[in-house]
């Protein structure tokens, strides 16, 4: 018994030694990281809605599309949400949103760096199959009648690559002979989605004397603002509205069910109609990359004329 324990003491012994001081340390370079790749599920087919207003309005606006979507398909469709407009384009580049909801200069950027095509845009909850910005202020601001009397002021706008709340206002300021040096200053919406709200407040807040937005997102904020307090001061050029589109290499089987479907919506449907409302539009019409070239124009005309 006592040379069985002497034998267990030794074998302790030995194991303690090999974790002695003698043990080589493996050092480890906290500076050195590689990033994850979070695997989607598998056949998932994801979709995102440009990040225009805060995560939280994306999600209301479009899950009932994307639960049309997967009832009529058969598809496994899975809500994804970008942070910012940058975000949502490197996400598609990389294959990680196979459809895209975007506004048209967002999608023009898309389809020249990585290949994605338009197959679907939106008819507007007005009927038109066009969209534009606008430009407002206080309305009690005695400074800003016309656009002339926007020199020396404070400009904020949601995104250098929003098209109602930039590209497309931004363009009329330039037809009516303004540059941005005649702005004191021009700031574009801090902070991850939300971008059209937080112009329209920081307006609003008297933070900023102008600001630019893409048409209908007032009604948006009409039970968080008194929107009397609230001018248009102008509006911009139409043009084409929102645009469904599909990642390069996308199955084409895939996309063609998706468009089928979205064609399918009628607002004179019950079951459509609470769908569409929802998403803030009544119909979906076939798109072609050929009918954002008046997009691609005006971005040529911008960037002449002076982007901040």
């Amino acid at each position: 018994m006592l040379g069985r324990w002497i034998i267990m003491i030794l074998v302790l012994a030995g194991a303690l030694v090999g974790c002695g001081e003698d043990e080589p340390v493996k050092k480890i370079d906290l500076t050195e990281r590689e990033e994850v790749t979070v695997y989607r599920p598998e056949n998932a087919i994801t979709y995102a809605y440009l990040p225009q207003y805060t995560h939280t309005v994306s999600y209301e606006r479009h899950h009932l599309v994307i639960e049309y979507l997967g009832r009529t398909t058969g598809l496994t469709i899975r809500q994804v949400f970008p942070d910012t407009f940058d975000e949502h384009m490197n996400m598609v580049g990389r294959g990680l949103i196979d459809l895209t909801f975007s506004n048209p200069f967002i999608y023009v950027k898309l389809a020249d760096r990585y290949g994605t095509r338009a197959f679907a845009r939106i008819v507007e909850p007005q009927g038109q199959e066009y969209f534009r910005g606008q430009i407002i202020c206080r309305a009690d601001n005695p400074n800003i009648r016309t656009l002339a009397d926007l020199k020396g002021k404070r400009l904020i706008a949601v995104d250098p690559t929003s098209a109602g709340g930039f590209l497309y206002p931004w363009g009329w300021i330039l037809e009516n002979g303004l540059r941005k040096e005649d702005f004191a200053e021009i700031a574009f919406a801090p902070g991850p989605g939300g971008k059209q709200e937080k112009v329209v407040m920081a307006v609003y807040s008297g933070k900023y004397d102008v600001g630019t937005i893409r048409e209908g997102t007032l009604d948006i904020l009409a039970t968080r603002i008194d929107l009397k307090k609230i001018r248009i001061l102008a509006y911009s050029r139409w043009y084409p509205g929102w645009v469904y589109a599909a990642r390069r290499g996308l199955n084409p089987d895939v996309v063609e069910k998706i468009k089928k479907a979205l064609l399918a919506l009628n607002i004179n449907n019950p079951e459509h109609k609470a769908i569409l409302e929802k998403a803030g539009f009544i119909g979906i019409i076939p798109a072609q990359d050929a009918e954002f070239n008046p997009v691609r124009r005006l971005a040529e005309i911008v960037e002449a004329g002076g982007k901040p």
